[in-house]
């Protein structure tokens, strides 16, 4: 149960940082933060942010943070799949390269 608290941190961890990009995007629209879009889009990070930060100390209540920390790293392959695929953003394959290193390294330091 922990370790899927956990990961869901992590993906709310990646949504957020989608939901930051797109109230960027919105932002540099209308140019104003006092568009209802943009708070919209802001509040939702924010609100995302914080349930993830509360869910993220009720794991360290029950497991080691040297166990569960790896997880966070998924944040990195997360965050570019969400954004290619919400945001239409492009990575060269060296990039996936990359991506997939660090995908190992999280299987690796999860299950020593």
């Amino acid at each position: 149960m922990t370790i899927l608290v956990a990961i869901i941190c992590v993906i709310g961890i990646a949504v957020g940082q989608i939901l930051f990009k797109l109230s960027a995007q919105s932002l540099q629209k209308t140019g104003t933060f006092f568009d209802i879009g943009t708070l919209a889009l802001l509040f939702s990070a924010f609100a995302l942010y914080g349930f993830t930060t509360i869910a993220w100390v009720w794991v360290l209540q029950k497991a080691e943070l040297g166990r569960v920390y790896p997880l966070m790293a998924m944040a990195f392959v997360l965050v570019p799949i969400g954004s290619y695929f919400f945001l239409g953003e492009r990575f060269n394959p060296q990039y996936f390269v990359g991506v997939a290193l660090i995908a190992a390294g999280i299987v690796i330091a999860v299950r020593s």
